[in-house]
């Protein structure tokens, strides 16, 4: 019996193109259609995140995907204003970075990450981790209404 899947908006915080691209792969090679927007630093992530300036009509997203190592304004940075935010702390954020520090993994559940995700060097396992990522918020996890 197959599963009906919801369409979600994910945003994923990514300077690294390679990254974009292998990411944007996964999601349009999935089964499901989710809606991905990307931004490549952190203070651009908060003005989409506070639909400000040029991101005025940009959509909520259901789901956040954020790299700690951002120019700008690193990832812990953007995770802890997002989760201060009345207005954003509840969208999920998937830390996923090339960090396999501890202090990285601490900091990031103190400052209320969902999860942290360490991306695989190698492109088919990056593939399915973004995949497994994508499935698990569209059809196990239930999100907040937006």
């Amino acid at each position: 019996m197959p599963v009906s899947h919801k369409v979600i908006d994910v945003l994923l915080v990514e300077d690294d193109p390679g990254d974009v691209l292998m990411t944007q792969e996964a999601f349009a090679d999935n089964k499901v259609a989710n809606r991905l927007s990307v931004v490549s630093d952190g203070v651009s992530a908060l003005e989409y995140l506070r639909k400000e300036g040029q991101y005025a009509d940009a959509t909520t997203p259901d789901l956040v995907l954020l790299d700690l190592n951002l120019p700008r304004m690193d990832g812990r940075e953007v995770l802890q204003a997002l989760k201060q935010d009345d207005e954003l702390r509840s969208i999920p954020v998937v830390v996923l970075t090339t960090s396999e520090a501890e202090e990285d993994v601490v900091r990031s559940y103190s400052l209320h990450a969902n999860a942290y995700v360490t991306k695989p060097v190698d492109f088919d396992r990056f593939i399915d981790v973004v995949r497994q990522i994508d499935e698990f918020f569209v059809s196990v996890v239930r999100l907040p209404g937006r």
